[in-house]
């Protein structure tokens, strides 16, 4: 029996003593953070098909038809480049047409609408090959841009023939000059562009920032795209029981020494360490978990360790990873002043998806 195991007063059950995300550092090199651009290991599988619009909302039902028509017209040369050669590569063919109206579709809609299934539906429908597709959260791009500096970054994308970008949130008015010349520059280059949120284009930075020039810049990006609203309920609760109440610590640890490839981490001493790794490792810090089990779930203590912990739900949602733990209920963690002020709709989503890990992770204690 290990000195950690010995010490809990519990038998392992599991090969070895669960895990530590706090004991986690990783290095992510830049090259890992471009091959990693595609949908994550939930969406693997999804396509328009197993889409299941709520049927008192047509709008789902109409983003599907207009998306699956986009998909289809990436199909052909790439807008800017492709068409420079004639038939079979010899010769000089026509130069391309630049693509009328918008180069770009954009996904409007409340969490859990299916705005990701939708989005990674369309990069598995694009006819094109893996490497000319790219996929990723607004905050993976503007890491990628910090690794590799900006003018890489549009070498590195301009070849391809769509980039989908999840979630896109601006959150400060640094970002929203950065990626409205990166966008800017991949449309001239012609990347098609996809992405989704939970504010329409012309609003984004609303409640947040009232700068002009912040406003300005949100006017000129949005042109980029063609907004389809989706209504609806979060279809992660819809027709679901209620997210099971938090376990006790000795149940929360017991499942963890049950559990191979389980992790188990304080929460406070988990929100420290995570001050120290950039969000742009968080999904490093995952690899090769199977559950994640955490002791003394209390208050998020302010606004940057907030945003820091969204980061890391949406990494575990996007990997299927189970979320056990005791302390506090999970929509109890953001005060209410979090969830009425700018960051709002990503506090909502986090909750969203840490309630449906939490509903993932019930079977964990069950069988420890």
């Amino acid at each position: 029996m290990s000195s950690s195991s010995a010490a809990s007063g519990i038998s392992p059950i599991a090969d070895a003593a669960p895990l530590s995300l706090c004991a986690r550092e990783p290095f992510v090199p830049a090259d890992r953070l471009v091959a990693e651009m595609v949908p994550p290991p939930r969406f693997d599988s999804v396509r328009f098909a197993t889409y299941i619009p709520d049927p008192n909302q047509p709008s789902q039902t109409a983003a599907v038809g207009v998306l699956e028509t986009f998909a289809t017209g990436l199909g052909g040369a790439h807008a800017a480049g492709t068409g420079k050669r004639g038939f079979l590569g010899f010769g000089r063919g026509r130069a391309p047409k630049t693509p009328a109206g918008p180069r770009g579709v954009y996904l409007d809609g409340g969490y859990g609408v299916g705005k990701t299934h939708l989005l990674a539906s369309l990069w598995h429908a694009t006819p094109a090959e893996p490497a000319l597709k790219a996929f990723g959260t607004f905050v993976e791009l503007t890491n990628l841009v910090g690794a590799l500096g900006f003018q890489k970054t549009v070498q590195t994308l301009s070849g391809h023939r769509l980039l989908c970008i999840d979630e896109f949130e601006l959150d400060d008015p640094g970002d929203t000059v950065l990626v409205s010349t990166l966008l800017g520059r991949l449309v001239d280059a012609g990347v098609a562009l996809a992405a989704t949120s939970n504010t329409l284009p012309g609003k984004l930075g609303e409640g947040r920032f009232a700068s002009v020039d912040f406003l300005r810049e949100i006017q000129g990006l949005s042109a980029h795209f063609r907004s389809l609203r989706i209504d609806g309920d979060d279809y992660r609760h819809r027709g679901l029981p209620q997210a099971p109440k938090p376990f006790s610590d000795e149940q929360v640890t017991k499942a963890a020494y049950a559990t191979a490839d389980a992790s188990l981490d304080d929460f406070p001493h988990l929100l420290a360490h995570l001050a120290k790794v950039h969000p742009s490792r968080y999904g490093a810090l995952t690899d090769g978990l199977k559950a994640v089990c955490l002791t003394d779930v209390q208050p998020i203590p302010d606004q940057s360790t907030a945003l820091r912990l969204v980061v890391l739900a949406d990494r575990l949602y996007d990997r299927e990873v189970p979320v056990l733990a005791s302390g506090l209920p999970f929509d109890k963690l953001f005060s209410e002043e979090m969830l009425n002020g700018g960051y709002r709709k990503k506090y909502f989503r986090a909750i969203s998806r840490l309630t449906a890990l939490a509903r993932d992770a019930k079977s964990l204690v069950e069988t420890a």
